[in-house]
């Protein structure tokens, strides 16, 4: 945990400090900031974070893309900061955002999103029953079955409900009052007006045509929008004295009413038009619409604009009870996993390969594609387009073949029963079609494995490349040690990493690759820098020297400064030190030595800055 509180400070002064966040919550993968200023949102410094992928603005929400310890993260930001979750904040963010289709899709995520996991787990329940009942015997007549239904159906008959709490959420508006108005609708009373949908009944001499509610999603959200106004509106009217039953007592006499005759309606057949629609695409040209989708997306999730798509899909669950636009989905999922292993045959460099296979599990086990995309696809760049190809085969033929899904889920290997309808056989094959497609195209094309290491903040590599090897300059002019000769074991052994030592002929040290300053004790007798193609370097100037307490030291530099090489980073009085009896050889470590198959010092006997002093080799 305690690493998880670090890098949640660190993500903190990213975005411009606990006084710049209106409101935090986070999806599957990223925590999604809404900022007062988002000219403070510092993007390089974010994503240069051991632990972070990404960083992007987009719709006006400012995007820390973590993978699966986003959770983790998340928590320790709440536990150290006063900062409001999203979902009990207004939404002071989409009033801020000018584009009006950014702002829905805004809305979108914050209605669905803290949705989505119910819904994932109530889908692969109903899979399970299918299961159950289709191979192991399990009768739909058992109390086991009816029980067992019941919760998986809970959340989609009652969805309305959920959503008008959600949706509340979001609006900033009282939670019981708008489950109250979504729940009129659902009351037995209310729903044993209905012989069959369209029938009219009489209000207060007005018609209201009846319609069946549950699973539908559109009234809700529209019912609690609206809400949201007369709410402002009635508090600013009625004397406060009286507001506490007041407000609400005229909400739903007003609300319920409205929906169940106009709003309700209204929003039944845009539902029902949307899923029509999209039965209708399907139909015509299946292979177009499953070609297109599963192509773009990935760019749509990385826009975070995914979120106006999926209350379709929603909405075809609950009309039809299958849906066909989350197999094309899958595509695109598959492909990116395929990605994953492409560039893990492909590889070389072994960070790169085991930032291959680690990312390409949480893709194909729990659909979550956020670190290929931004940690391989992006970077890489070639293998994104392999991934276009891939999804784009796969999810036409998944269309061609009019392949459904029977819950909302993530797709991954652990979801396959949720797509076990009569054309299960199908969506495997498609996915494979992704998935090895995808891969081999990777393979084929290839990619600047120097890449992978920049997209931390940096654009030039620190030292010359050739092949699997590095160089690193002599941060410093004097005579070569070998490291075992050193007079400290921490060093001479090697615990620390491989590397050499110099006996300084001047007081100066220089930045012996481009890059970061990771560590600067308060001492001033120690430094460490990240280079921009990730090898770290640790600079002790003299043997303990920590206890002159940073006397005989000056530093031009500080923590987190990018540097260049050959620039100046400490100067030292080196008579001074030897005066009071220090040794002042200085060790020179690259502390991930175990990243490299081999680190190669100067077989010279003195240097200079200008000389290259290690060497580090890589498979």
């Amino acid at each position: 945990m305690a690493d998880q509180k670090q890098l949640a400070k660190k993500i903190i002064e990213g975005v411009g400090g606990e006084s710049n966040v209106n409101s935090l919550y986070h999806c599957m993968t990223r925590l999604r900031f809404k900022l007062k200023d988002g000219s403070k949102f510092n993007k390089s410094e974010i994503e240069q974070l051991d632990g972070v992928v990404s960083a992007l603005e987009s719709n006006g929400q400012y995007q820390v893309v973590i993978g699966n310890n986003v959770k983790a993260v998340h928590d320790a930001i709440m536990d150290l900061y006063d900062i409001n979750s999203a979902s009990s904040s207004s939404n002071t963010n989409n009033e801020k955002t000018k584009n009006p289709v950014a702002k829905l899709f805004n809305i979108m995520s914050g209605i669905i999103t803290p949705i989505v996991p119910t819904l994932a787990g109530s889908g692969m329940l109903k899979a399970l029953l299918v299961i159950l009942t289709t191979y192991f015997g399990l009768s739909e007549e058992s109390s086991t079955y009816l029980i067992l239904s019941a919760a998986a159906n809970a959340v989609f008959y009652f969805f309305p409900l959920a959503l008008a709490v959600s949706a509340a959420k979001v609006y900033g508006v009282n939670i019981f009052v708008s489950l109250a108005i979504m729940g009129a609708l659902l009351e037995p009373k209310f729903t044993g007006l209905m012989t069959e949908v369209g029938d009219i009944v009489d209000f207060a001499g007005l018609p209201i045509v009846l319609m069946g509610y549950s699973g539908q999603i559109i009234p809700a959200i529209l019912a609690i929008w609206l809400y949201s106004y007369l709410e402002k509106f009635l508090n600013k009217v009625i004397p406060q004295v009286i507001q506490m039953f007041a407000v609400p007592m005229l909400a739903l006499l007003i609300m319920v009413p409205l929906t169940a005759g106009l709003i309700g309606p209204f929003g039944v057949y845009v539902g029902n038009g949307i899923a029509s629609g999209i039965d209708f695409m399907s139909s015509t040209s299946g292979m177009l619409t499953g070609a297109i989708i599963g192509a773009g997306w990935t760019f749509l999730v990385m826009f975070g604009i995914h979120w106006g798509i999926v209350p379709a899909m929603l909405q075809n669950l609950s009309t039809t009870g299958y849906d066909t636009i989350r197999p094309p989905v899958a595509n695109a999922t598959f492909a990116q996993a395929g990605v994953a292993f492409g560039v893990f045959l492909k590889a070389k460099d072994k960070k790169l390969k085991s930032l291959a296979i680690s990312s390409m599990m949480p893709a194909i086990l729990a659909g979550v594609t956020e670190p290929i995309v931004y940690g391989l696809s992006v970077r890489l760049k070639r293998p994104m387009i392999a991934a276009v190809i891939g999804g784009t085969i796969g999810g036409g033929f998944a269309g061609a073949m009019n392949t459904t899904v029977m819950a909302y889920v993530f797709p991954a290997l652990t979801t396959l029963p949720a797509f076990m309808t009569d054309t299960f056989a199908y969506y495997v094959i498609s996915i494979i079609i992704a998935f090895v497609l995808t891969t081999i195209l990777t393979y084929v094309f290839g990619f600047d494995e120097g890449l992978s290491d920049k997209g931390k903040g940096e654009t030039k590599q620190d030292s010359s490349i050739e092949g699997g090897r590095s160089t690193v300059a002599s941060p410093m002019t004097g005579d070569i040690v070998s490291l075992d000769k050193v007079n400290d074991p921490a060093f001479s052994t090697g615990a620390m990493g491989k590397g050499v030592a110099i006996i300084p002929t001047d007081g100066k040290v220089y930045a012996p690759v481009s890059g970061k300053v990771t560590t600067l004790f308060h001492t001033k007798h120690a430094i460490g820098l990240t280079s921009n193609d990730q090898t770290e370097v640790l600079i002790h100037v003299g043997l303990d020297t920590v206890k002159l307490d940073g006397k005989h030291f000056e530093a031009y530099v500080k923590q987190d400064d990018n540097v260049e090489q050959g620039q100046l980073l400490l100067e030292f009085d080196l008579e001074a030190i030897k005066a009071e009896g220090y040794d002042v050889t200085t060790p020179i470590i690259i502390t991930n030595s175990n990243d490299y198959t081999d680190v190669i010092e100067t077989d010279k006997g003195s240097v200079t800055k200008e000389d290259v002093l290690l060497s580090t080799v890589s498979l």
